[in-house]
């Protein structure tokens, strides 16, 4: 089944495709002949309250030296496609949101938006975990220095971050005799103008940050474990991690089956769980990746995947 299929991320010039999820799904919906759209955040507009967008025809090739083609961009209304992906990275800031109110507009009027947009800014990637106490690790949000020293003081070795990071930008981990704690409580926060998350920490980060990537609230059999480079504490590619391949263990499982029902109820058809040791951490809906990894290391397409769910949907 051939369905239009749009796309809203950073500019495909940027990416490095051997890694990039969006890519692989971009590919699959070229694979099953789909016509494919390419937009970036900037070329949405809401005109007398439609979203229109100035998009343009892309073809993509498995090619890291090149990879895409664009057509001449035209204007049209956004919900003359069938699907659109919503695949802009963070930070999640007001322009996302604001983003997400056009987006709403063309699922209003037909188009399925993945995710939806509405969950998109429910579902804060840090925040959202909290909906899930009972397969979390001790957790705090808050801007008050003195409850941070307290959990810091109860706990005594935690992971402080901000809630909009990705990619392990200003995660810190802060032991309770720690010199740096109260500079870093003040940073993280801003003098306490600034909510920020803390969480015990987890001995476990040694063995990886576990992706893991689920689709209408299944999950793919196999995740990702990002390994920590020496002396850090972060396990993220982006912070020099390695990943290896791992399946599924049973925790891991009962994690996802505590968390699938709020996905599917939220419409939150692709989502990356993180899980550390047999603790949740994170629940990634903006743009979650690892496709490209786990299809290598594991002869998989999980792609095919989501465009086989995509299809059931539009069926329905």
């Amino acid at each position: 089944m051939a369905f239009s299929l749009g796309v809203v991320m950073d500019s495909i010039a940027g990416i490095a495709t051997y890694k990039d999820s969006t890519f692989a799904m971009l590919l699959e919906g070229q694979r099953r002949g789909s016509p494919l759209w390419y937009m970036e955040q900037k070329d949405l507009a809401l005109h007398d309250g439609r979203c229109m967008a100035t998009m343009r025809r892309l073809e993509v090739r498995d090619d890291r030296d090149d990879w895409f083609t664009l057509d001449e961009p035209c204007s049209q209304a956004l919900d003359t496609l069938d699907v659109v992906l919503m695949r802009k990275d963070p930070p999640f800031d007001m322009e996302y949101v604001y983003t997400t109110y056009l987006l709403e507009q063309a699922a209003a009027r037909g188009s399925l938006i993945v995710n939806r947009p509405g969950a998109l800014r429910d579902a804060n990637e840090k925040l959202y975990t909290a909906w899930f106490p009972e397969v979390c690790t001790p957790t705090l949000v808050s801007r008050s220095h003195e409850e941070f020293i307290g959990f810091v003081d109860s706990h005594r070795d935690v992971i402080m971050k901000p809630l909009a990071g990705m990619g392990g930008t200003s995660v810190f981990r802060v032991r309770a005799d720690d010199p740096n704690r109260n500079v870093i409580i003040e940073t993280l926060t801003e003098h306490g103008t600034r909510y920020t998350m803390a969480q015990r920490f987890i001995p476990e980060i040694r063995d990886g940050d576990k992706r893991i990537i689920v689709i209408d609230g299944e999950p793919v059999p196999y995740a990702l474990a990002r390994i920590p480079a020496a002396g850090e504490n972060r396990g993220n590619l982006a912070a020099g991690g390695s990943g290896i391949g791992v399946a599924l263990s049973d925790r891991d499982r009962q994690i996802v089956e505590t968390v699938a029902p709020r996905l599917r109820e939220q419409g939150i058809v692709f989502a990356g769980l993180d899980v550390i040791g047999d603790y949740l951490t994170e629940v990634n809906v903006t743009s979650p990746t690892c496709i490209r990894e786990l299809d290598q290391l594991y002869g998989l397409n999980i792609s095919a995947t989501l465009m086989d769910c995509i299809e059931q949907k539009l069926a329905v």
